[in-house]
Formats: C-alpha cells, sequence, structure tokens
C-alpha cells in the first residue's frame, strides 16, 4: 500500500477538517497556531508533499524558491491570494489552489453588520454598558442613522456584494453598484449601475468595499473620493484593508465628514493604525468575515477536495495555477 502524502499545515483547522485531514493523509500541524516566516516555512515543509496555508503567510518568489523539492501543491485556507506569487509558483511547477464560492453569506452578513454598527453606534454602547458608565441616555444623546431607505452603494458587485444587496433590500435600502461590468438583470434585482465609481460616491449614503484587492484597486477610498460622499455618510469595508487610504479616512472621521465607518480587515492586519483605535466614531471587528463554523469547515473541505484530486492525478477544483 502506498505511503499516504504528507502535508505541512501552518495554522490551527477546525477539528472536523482536523480529523478528515489526519485520516487521509500524514500532516505536521502547528499546535503554535502562528503564522509561519519564509525560512521556517521552508524548513518545515522539508519531508513534505504539500503546504495548506493561510492568508497569513507570505509566499514571495524567494520563499518558493527555497521550498523542497518534494513539494507538488499549495493550498490556501482563503480566497484570496494576494499572499502568493503566482507567476514564481507557476514557474516552479507548482499547483495552487483556494477557497472561492464558500465565504459568500458569511461576509455579507459581516458586512451588513458593519452597516447596522456603524449607523447605530454599536460600538460605542457595547463599550458604554460593558465599562459601567451607562447612567441612562437623554433624548439627544447617542442618536445613530436609521438605514431603512437609506441608499446603499456597492463597490464590487460580485457574489458577496449581490449577497448584501439582497440583505440590504430587506431594509428597503435603495442600491448602487460599480463593477467591471452591468450585471444581467436577473442578477442586478434592480440595482442601478455605475460604470464610473466617481459617479456613484454622490449616490451613496452607505459605501460598502467589496472587491478583490489588486493594482487597481489599491488605496481606492482616498481623500478625493472620500470628498466626493455626501456629507454624513457610512463607509464600511469586509474587503480588503489595502482598499483604503487610511489616514484620509481617519480625517474625514475626524472632521466628521464621515458619520462613521465599519471595518473588518486593514491594511497590515493584525497592526492596524493605532488612531482608530481613538475614533469612537468606527465600529471595529477583528476580520471576523468567514469566521462561522460553518464557513470555515466548508473552505477547510475545499482545500482537502483540492488536494485529494491533485493527489489522485486529477485537476483540482479551484485551481489557480
Amino acid at each position: 500500500m502506498a505511503e499516504r502524502p504528507a502535508i505541512f499545515v501552518t495554522r490551527k483547522l477546525p477539528d472536523a477538517v482536523t480529523a478528515r485531514l489526519l485520516h487521509n493523509y500524514r500532516a505536521t500541524l502547528n499546535p503554535e497556531d502562528g503564522p509561519i516566516s519564509g525560512p521556517a516555512l521552508a524548513a518545515g515543509a522539508v519531508g513534505h508533499d504539500a503546504l495548506l496555508i493561510s492568508s497569513r503567510e507570505s509566499m514571495t518568489a524567494e520563499t518558493l524558491a527555497a521550498l523542497p523539492d518534494s513539494i507538488r501543491a499549495i493550498a490556501t485556507f482563503s480566497v484570496g491570494f494576494e499572499h502568493i506569487d503566482l507567476p514564481a509558483a507557476k514557474a516552479r511547477g507548482l499547483v495552487v489552489t483556494n477557497t472561492p464560492d464558500v465565504l459568500t453569506d458569511a461576509t455579507a452578513d459581516i458586512a451588513m453588520l458593519l452597516i447596522l454598527g456603524a449607523a447605530r453606534r454599536a460600538g460605542e454602547g457595547e463599550r458604554m454598558v460593558r465599562n459601567d458608565s451607562w447612567t441612562g441616555l437623554g433624548l439627544a444623546e447617542m442618536l445613530g442613522l436609521q438605514v431603512s431607505g437609506k441608499r446603499l452603494g456597492i463597490f464590487g458587485m460580485g457574489r458577496i456584494g449581490r449577497a448584501l444587496a439582497r440583505r440590504a433590500r430587506g431594509f428597503d435600502m435603495t442600491i448602487h453598484y460599480c463593477n467591471r461590468k452591468r450585471l444581467t438583470p436577473e442578477l442586478e434585482q434592480g440595482a442601478i449601475f455605475h460604470a464610473d465609481p466617481e459617479a456613484m460616491l454622490p449616490h451613496c449614503d452607505v459605501l460598502s468595499l467589496n472587491c478583490p484587492a489588486s493594482v487597481e484597486t489599491r488605496r481606492f477610498l482616498n481623500a478625493q473620493r472620500i470628498a466626493r460622499l455626501p456629507d454624513g455618510a457610512i463607509v464600511v469595508n469586509s474587503s480588503r484593508g489595502a482598499i483604503v487610504d487610511d489616514d484620509a479616512l481617519i480625517a474625514a472621521l475626524r472632521s466628521n465628514k464621515l458619520f462613521a465607518a465599519g471595518l473588518d480587515v486593514y491594511e497590515n492586519e493584525p497592526r492596524i493604525h493605532p488612531d482608530y483605535r481613538t475614533l469612537p466614531n468606527v465600529f471595529l471587528l477583528p476580520h471576523l468575515g468567514s469566521a462561522t463554523v460553518e464557513t470555515r469547515n466548508a473552505m477547510g473541505f475545499k482545500c482537502l477536495d483540492n488536494l485529494d484530486a491533485i493527489f489522485a492525478g486529477r485537476s483540482p477544483p479551484d485551481r489557480l495555477v
């Protein structure tokens, strides 16, 4: 009987995923559950056939070049793959896979939570109750904004953007969106298309960022674009931190150009811009987008489905290169 393939795993996995992994493979697990740096990752990969990594591991060309020749594949426990140098991986003959299509509902739920939490000052209210500073509110205190009936602009109308739109319609929000191309009427569901984001921004009482991170979208939300939003607008980001110019957003929150922001993702996370912690009008979450039992299990099973296919000599369903 052939020996089972060996997998080097960089992060702690959900129990159900770990059980299936150990049943089908020889696996080296990471009990510390911290991201593993390039040299340590390359050293740990010795004697293994594939890597199962997270978005916290930076797979640069240098790290990929240092991997042992035994490594055939990299399965990333993420939809995003900007942490992997795909051309370098392809040049080395590595198969790289990701986990698309299973985060949609969980991430759209978080986007809606960010909208509601920012609009209704939920972070401030929770802190007030927790630190025992709530003595009863006056009639003009802690006033938030009503979400119902507002205009929601969605920058990036992929699966998650469309799922957010479905949720927002339950609050009678009018949906505006900007996308690389216009959706079909069946997918658009009455949403108002803007080919140019500059044209959409003045119509956004709430702006939700749902686009992938790329060279084109890096620092998309800068001071000039914030200026085009209505005064008192709300900005939420459940996509990638690099899409936002932190200094510009912080300045707009301090000046009350924006009423509030809701953030689940940050550039250089978890080392977020420290000024966010000083602002009462920003609702902060620690990248909870996919953090449900159902979603993380589905992501892990996709990783294993892809590895199963690779070691069975088939093309994996979620192949990037």
